[in-house]
């Protein structure tokens, strides 16, 4: 099931907030609300640790992360690393590195078997990645956009991609990723996937403007809905848009 909610005033989750099979980050200074929301639906299963990089809130877009292992840029302080090490599983491996491309949230994309990197990534980058996540990596773009992490979304799952990317590349991306790739937005038409969705094999958290039709979109690529119940149908999926609208 995928759940709405807001950081501050903000609908872009996934700039505050890192969730994976293992583990969810999340930046420090919200209202009780953002973290209560994570919490209810995680905290029996997986640890949800609060933490800044650099001194900044915006986590989800700094590092990245899969059931294997943490990569966190250069900026972050001994004093965060140490905090997140101990939070952290201990069989999960946490590694600094030195990057130019700093921003590794906005730059790779991966679940727990794959990683799309920025074309521009250094050798040592792209090496560290497939070392401490466990992943093959492939260098490519989304709709012409190198941010790959910004533009996509994956999960062991499925993968939702930016909605002008043609049918040739998601076809491609399908294959390289192995699981089915499908075009959406968040946030009431927002391109930015990354920015406001977090995704791991059974959650998932998205704006609080996410309308229901995009929801319904990401609860089936992605597989969240419970088992014996589909999605509603065509007509409830309107009507609930229509609500949305109105809202």
């Amino acid at each position: 099931m995928a759940l709405r909610t807001r950081f501050e005033s903000s609908d872009d989750i996934g700039v505050f907030a890192k969730l994976t099979n293992r583990y969810c980050l999340v930046g420090f200074g919200a209202s009780t609300n953002f973290y209560s929301v994570f919490e209810q639906e995680l905290q029996d299963h997986i640890p949800v640790v609060y933490c800044s990089l650099a001194g900044c809130r915006i986590i989800g877009r700094l590092c990245v992360g899969n059931k294997n292992g943490l990569i966190l840029p250069s900026t972050t302080t001994d004093q965060e690393l140490l905090h997140i090490r101990n939070a952290l599983p201990d069989d999960i491996k946490v590694q600094r590195v030195e990057e130019r491309l700093s921003a590794l949230g906005n730059v790779v994309a991966c679940n727990d078997h794959v990683a799309l990197i920025h074309t521009e990534l250094d050798k040592e980058t792209e090496q560290i990645i497939q070392d401490t996540l466990g992943v093959e990596t492939f260098r490519t773009s989304i709709a012409g956009n190198a941010l790959v992490g910004s533009y996509s979304v994956i999960s062991n799952q499925g993968a939702l991609v930016h909605p002008k990317t043609p049918t040739a590349d998601m076809d491609e991306l399908s294959s390289i990723l192995q699981v089915p790739v499908v075009a959406g937005t968040v946030n009431r038409g927002s391109e930015v996937l990354g920015a406001g969705l977090c995704v791991n094999d059974w959650a998932a958290f998205c704006g609080l403007n996410t309308t229901s039709t995009e929801i319904s979109v990401v609860e089936g690529v992605f597989k969240l809905r419970a088992p014996g119940q589909p999605s509603a149908g065509v007509l409830s999926d309107i009507r609930d848009s229509i609500i949305d609208e109105l809202a």
